[in-house]
C-alpha cells in the first residue's frame, strides 16, 4: 500500500469514526511509533527487534507493546487438562515473533490460566523485561466481596505468574452485576484504593478494568477518570459489535461508544473478542466469497484483525489463540499491519449490517458460565448451532418442507458428532446458574430449552 493511499485511508477512517483534528493530533503526539503501522519499531530487547510486528506505545509507563495480545482464556488441552507443552511451545513462539503482552485472569481455564502462563514464560528463556503480563481482579463469586478473599486472589496472581510485579492490572468484568455490586466488589471493601497505592508502589505498572454489562458502571469510571487514572481500559470491539452490539443483544452498548469515549479522555484501549467468539473468523460463504475476492492470500480472521489494528486508539487486540495455526496467521497479519482503506471498511460495514440478520447466538465462548452443575456443554451447544446457521444448514422452520428430513437427520447427526451425550442440551434443568455469570448476558435456559427442541429426534 503507498503512503499516500495509508495516509487517505487514516483520515477517510478518523472521519468515519468522529475522531475530531485536535484529537487525533493528540494521539499522533503521544503515539508516534505505527499509529498506521507506518514504521515499526519494537522493544529494544535483541530477541525481539528482529520482529516485524507491529507495536503501540502505551502512553504513561511508554511500554511499547505488540498490537497483537495473547489472551490466555481458550488454551489448548489434552486429556481435558492444560497441554502444558504446547503452551510452553506457542508462548515461546509468540515471544520470538514479537508477541510481548499475554492476558490471563485466575477465572481462567478453570483456575488454572495463571499458572499455565507463568510456567510457559519462565521456560521460554526471555528476560522478564521483554514482556509484559495482564492479569485482573476475579472476585466474582466471593462471600460478600471481603477484602480478605480479593486479596488472597490478588497475592495469588504474583505466585502463579512466578513475578514480582504486574505490569496491566483490571478490575475484571465491571457492568456485570450493575452499580451495586461493582461497589461491592472494589469500592467498599477498600481494593480500588488498595490497587491504586500498589501502583504507586511499581507493584501494578498499569491499572485499568475489563467491561461487560451494565453501560452505567463504566460511565461511572470515566466520569471518575481525573480520580483513578486509569491507564486502559478493556472493551469487546469487533466490526460487527462496532455498531450492532445492541441489535444483537439489547442490553449489550455498541462499541463504537465505549471506544469514542474512551479516546475522548485519553484512555487507551484493549480490545477483547475481535473474533467475536470466533464467529468472524468463519462466515457464512456469500462473505467469505466477498472477501476473499478482495485478498485471496488472507485468511477471513485477518479481516477482523485489521479492523481492529486500524483504531488508533487501541493498544493491543487479544486473540485466545488455542492452536499454533491461529498464532502463526495472526502473528502474519501483524507483521506489520496493513490498515484498511476506506473501500474494505465500507465493505466490512456492509457484511456486518448482514451479518446481525442471522439468528445466532451471541456466545463468545467465554465460558464463564462453565461448569454446568449438569454436565451440559453450554458454549459447545451454541457453537454448533452458530454454525449451523452460518452454513445454511438449519433444518426449515416448515416441517412439511421437501428438505426437511434430510436436514433434521444431517443436523441431529453433526450435533452427536460434536457434543457428547453427557453434555447435550437436553441435559439442562434451568437451574439458572449460569444466568448471573455470562457477560453477554444470554437466556442460557431458554436458549438450551429451544435447542433441545430441535435436537429431539422425536
Amino acid at each position: 500500500m503507498s503512503e499516500e493511499k495509508k495516509e487517505f485511508s487514516r483520515r477517510e477512517f478518523l472521519k468515519r469514526l468522529g475522531v475530531t483534528t485536535a484529537s487525533t493530533a493528540a494521539i499522533m503526539a503521544l503515539n508516534p511509533i505505527s499509529v498506521f503501522a507506518g514504521k515499526n519499531e519494537g522493544p529494544k530487547d535483541p530477541m525481539l527487534a528482529a520482529s516485524g510486528m507491529t507495536y503501540r506505545i502505551q502512553r504513561r509507563t511508554k511500554d511499547k507493546v505488540s498490537l497483537l495480545g495473547y489472551g490466555m482464556m481458550r488454551l489448548p488441552q489434552k486429556n481435558r487438562r492444560i497441554d502444558q507443552e504446547l503452551v510452553n511451545q506457542e508462548v515461546k513462539y509468540a515471544l520470538e515473533h514479537g508477541v510481548n503482552y499475554f492476558d490471563t485472569s485466575p477465572h481462567y481455564q478453570g483456575n488454572k490460566s495463571e499458572g499455565a502462563l507463568g510456567t510457559a514464560l519462565k521456560a521460554s528463556g526471555f528476560p522478564r523485561k521483554s514482556f509484559y503480563v495482564a492479569t485482573k481482579l476475579s472476585n466474582f463469586g466471593q462471600p460478600e466481596w471481603s477484602q480478605e478473599e480479593s486479596m488472597k486472589m490478588y497475592k495469588k496472581s504474583f505466585e502463579e505468574l512466578q513475578v514480582d510485579y504486574i505490569d496491566y492490572y483490571l478490575l475484571h468484568g465491571i457492568g456485570g452485576g450493575g452499580m451495586d455490586q461493582f461497589k461491592k466488589r472494589f469500592i467498599d471493601n477498600g481494593m480500588l484504593d488498595f490497587l491504586l497505592k500498589e501502583r504507586k508502589k511499581g507493584k501494578i505498572r498499569n491499572l485499568g478494568f475489563s467491561y461487560h454489562g451494565d453501560v452505567a458502571v463504566f460511565d461511572y469510571l470515566l466520569e471518575h477518570h481525573k480520580k483513578y487514572k486509569w491507564d486502559f481500559a478493556q472493551i469487546e470491539m469487533n466490526y460487527v459489535d462496532w455498531k450492532h452490539a445492541h441489535e444483537l443483544n439489547s442490553r449489550n452498548t455498541n462499541a463504537e461508544y465505549l471506544y469514542n469515549e474512551c479516546e475522548k479522555r485519553g484512555i487507551q484501549t484493549v480490545m477483547m473478542e475481535p473474533l467475536l467468539g470466533g464467529r468472524l473468523a468463519k462466515l457464512p460463504e456469500v462473505y467469505n466469497k466477498m472477501l476473499k475476492e478482495r485478498r485471496p492470500d488472507d485468511s477471513i480472521a485477518s479481516w477482523a484483525f485489521r479492523f481492529c489494528g486500524t483504531m488508533p486508539n487501541v493498544l493491543t487486540a487479544l486473540s485466545g489463540m488455542t492452536y499454533m495455526e491461529h498464532l502463526v496467521d495472526n502473528v502474519k497479519t501483524f507483521s506489520p499491519l496493513d490498515p484498511l482503506s476506506t473501500e474494505e471498511l465500507a465493505l466490512l460495514d456492509e457484511v456486518a449490517a448482514n451479518l446481525v440478520k442471522y439468528p445466532t447466538i451471541p456466545c463468545t465462548q467465554c465460558k464463564y458460565c462453565m461448569p454446568c452443575p449438569y454436565g451440559v456443554n453450554i458454549p459447545g451447544n451454541f457453537t454448533y448451532y452458530n454454525n449451523c446457521v452460518n452454513e445454511g444448514t438449519i433444518p426449515p422452520a416448515d416441517e412439511n418442507a421437501a428438505d426437511y428430513a434430510a436436514k433434521k437427520d444431517a443436523f441431529i447427526k453433526g450435533y452427536k458428532a460434536q457434543v457428547s451425550a453427557e453434555e447435550l442440551a437436553t441435559k439442562c434443568v434451568a437451574c439458572g446458574e449460569c444466568l448471573s455469570k455470562c457477560p453477554q448476558r444470554i437466556r442460557i435456559p431458554d436458549r438450551m430449552g429451544k435447542l433441545a427442541q430441535m435436537f429431539d429426534e422425536e
